[in-house]
């Protein structure tokens, strides 16, 4: 997962573009959901921090500006799902959940102030790598997502809609 591109004008990249960096990286069966850098592909095995920091050098040599990259196995998507607390509850809305992806798990303090500017209806349930938020009035009016989180936390962060999880997810079983 790519942060930050084709966001409002700035660090544009074509899927087939980006789609043919990641074949020139020799990985393979390479697909892309919507234009907001979600790329599922099949490669060797390796760290999922050795591959961002390879995928984010190959971005920088081929559309010429920097881009972080969270990078999940199939196994650890398809975890993300099945652990949402939020399924558990009666009446969460599934449009109004997201999930944001860490690099690493962020320090306890810094969980502690993330939790400190959560504000009622929102809520926020903490996993090692990944936070679940719920957005009861939708994410654009949640105080939460105008404060800067990833200088918060620490980490490299990327937020994608419950939607987009299981797409990605779909797309992973069909690639194996």
């Amino acid at each position: 997962m790519l942060r930050g591109i084709n966001v409002g004008g700035h660090k544009r990249i074509k899927m087939d573009r980006l789609r043919a960096s990641f074949e020139a990286l020799g990985f393979t069966q390479v697909k892309t959901y919507i234009q907001s850098g979600n790329v599922v592909f099949k490669t060797a095995k390796n760290s999922p921090a050795a591959l961002s920091r390879k995928i984010e050098g190959r971005i920088l040599k081929d559309f010429g500006f920097s881009a972080s990259v969270i990078t999940r196995t199939a196994e650890e998507i398809s975890k993300t799902i099945v652990s949402n607390p939020f399924l558990k509850e009666p009446g969460i809305d599934l449009e109004k959940l997201h999930v944001m992806f860490l690099s690493e798990a962020p320090a306890p303090p810094a969980l502690k102030k993330l939790a400190e500017l959560i504000a009622t209806p929102d809520q926020c349930r903490c996993s090692n790598e990944e936070i679940y938020f719920y957005f009861p009035n939708g994410v654009s009016q949640s105080v939460l997502m105008k404060s800067p989180v990833d200088r918060i936390l620490a980490v490299v962060t990327t937020t994608r809609n419950w939607k987009t999880v299981n797409s990605v997810h779909k797309m992973c079983q069909d690639c194996r």
